[in-house]
C-alpha cells in the first residue's frame, strides 16, 4: 500500500486539511495548538523551515514528527527522542462487536488525562480531543477503564490513537473492542483508518487480528530548542 501517499506525511496532511482550523502556520513549518498537540510538519525539511518551526515554539517547548524518513536536525536542535514505529492501515471491516462506549467530552477530560499518563500510549493534551471522537468505558463506580479515539484526519484517512486500559482491567478486551468499535465507523464514513504503533507493542498482535496490516516503518522523533 506504498501508493497512499496522504499516509507518509499524515501530521502535514491533517493540518493542511481536516485540521487546519487547529493549526498555526509560519512559513515552511505548522504545528497543532500547543495544549492540543505536540504535532508538527514542514512543507519541505530545510534549515529555513526550522528557522520558521522555531518562531513557533514556546519557552520548553518540544514537537513531534511522524515521516517516512528521518529529518536531518539543524544545529541549534536538541534530540529528545528518535526511533521507528509501525504505520498500520486496516484492510477490512471487522466483525460487529456489542459493546456500548460513552463519547467522552470536556468533563471526561481530567480522567483521560489521568489514564493516559498512567498508560503512556501516546502524546495527549488538556484539548486533545478537538482533534476527533474519543470513547471510553467506565465501571459501575464510574471509573474510566479504558477509551480510544480518532485523532489525525487526512484525504480519506482518520487516525486511530489514544488507545489505553487501566492495568487493573486488562484482560477483558476493553481496548480491543473500543478500536473495533472506531474502525467500523470510519468505515462506515467513507474512510480508510489507520493507527501508529511501537515495534515491540504486544497491541500490535491485536491490531493484526482486527484487520490492521502495517504499511511501512515511519520515523518518530521528538526535537527541542537547544
Amino acid at each position: 500500500m506504498t501508493d497512499l501517499s496522504p499516509l507518509d506525511n499524515p501530521v502535514l496532511g491533517a493540518l493542511t486539511g481536516s485540521h487546519a482550523s487547529l493549526a498555526r502556520v509560519n512559513g515552511l513549518a505548522l504545528r497543532y495548538l500547543p495544549d492540543v498537540s505536540p504535532f508538527a510538519a514542514l512543507r519541505a525539511p530545510t534549515p529555513e523551515a526550522f528557522d520558521d518551526l522555531r518562531a513557533l515554539l514556546g519557552p520548553n517547548d518540544g514537537v513531534a514528527f511522524v515521516t517516512t524518513e528521518p529529518h536531518a536536525i539543524p544545529d541549534g536542535w536538541q534530540i529528545l527522542r528518535d526511533r521507528p514505529i509501525e504505520q498500520m492501515v486496516c484492510t477490512e471491516v471487522p466483525p460487529y462487536i456489542d459493546v456500548q462506549p460513552l463519547v467522552l467530552g470536556d468533563a471526561d477530560v481530567p480522567d483521560m488525562l489521568a489514564l493516559t499518563a498512567l498508560t503512556e500510549p501516546g502524546p495527549f493534551a488538556a484539548r486533545t480531543i478537538r482533534m476527533g471522537k474519543y470513547i471510553g468505558l467506565r465501571n459501575v463506580d464510574g471509573r474510566l477503564m479504558a477509551m480510544a479515539g480518532q485523532r489525525m484526519a487526512l484525504a480519506g484517512f482518520t487516525e486511530i490513537s489514544a488507545v489505553c486500559c487501566d492495568p487493573e482491567f486488562r484482560g477483558k478486551s476493553y481496548a480491543r473492542d473500543l478500536v473495533v468499535t472506531l474502525t467500523r465507523e470510519v468505515f462506515a464514513a467513507g474512510r480508510i483508518p489507520f493507527l501508529h504503533v511501537k515495534n515491540e507493542n504486544g497491541a500490535k498482535v491485536i491490531y493484526e487480528k482486527i484487520g490492521f496490516k502495517t504499511r511501512r516503518e515511519m520515523q518518530f522523533t521528538v526535537i527541542a530548542g537547544a
